[in-house]
């Protein structure tokens, strides 16, 4: 969903993306200046405690926990198999040049996760596609 690559969205389903800054706006100097110590405690202004607070106004949030490998290779292998890229040999194993592009694809990235797979599926599609169109096939 949020790559935008579903085409009907549900009635029901609101989906909140934000950053994963939790300050979210800048925050000059100047607006700390109004800080006073009263009793050791610190108090900001209105102004500073309204932009931390806008993190925390979401009612649910969405963790996208990292893969491991041999999920995010089973993910890569759906998304070949959709772009109608062979990747499986007779045994039904993943073919080993597949396997390890897919893998130093997310290395590249530093982490496993399904959009991971689908930039790799898509741009090993491309790959496939122009060196069949280069070559003839």
């Amino acid at each position: 969903m949020l790559d935008g690559s579903i085409a009907v969205t549900s009635d029901n389903v609101l989906v909140y993306a934000t950053s994963n800054r939790r300050h979210l706006m800048p925050e000059t100097i100047t607006e700390n200046l109004e800080t006073k110590y009263v009793d050791d405690e610190i108090r900001l202004g209105d102004t500073t405690e309204e932009k931390v607070s806008l993190s925390e106004r979401f009612g649910i949030w969405l963790l996208f926990y990292p893969f491991d490998q041999d999920e995010y290779l089973a993910v890569v292998m759906q998304w070949l198999q959709h772009h109608n890229i062979a990747c499986l040999n007779n045994d039904g194993s993943m073919i080993e040049n597949v396997r390890q592009a897919a893998l130093m694809f997310s290395h590249m990235r530093g982490v496993r996760s399904g959009r991971v797979a689908y930039q790799f599926a898509r741009d090993y599609a491309g790959k496939i596609a122009i060196a069949k169109v280069k070559y003839g096939q």
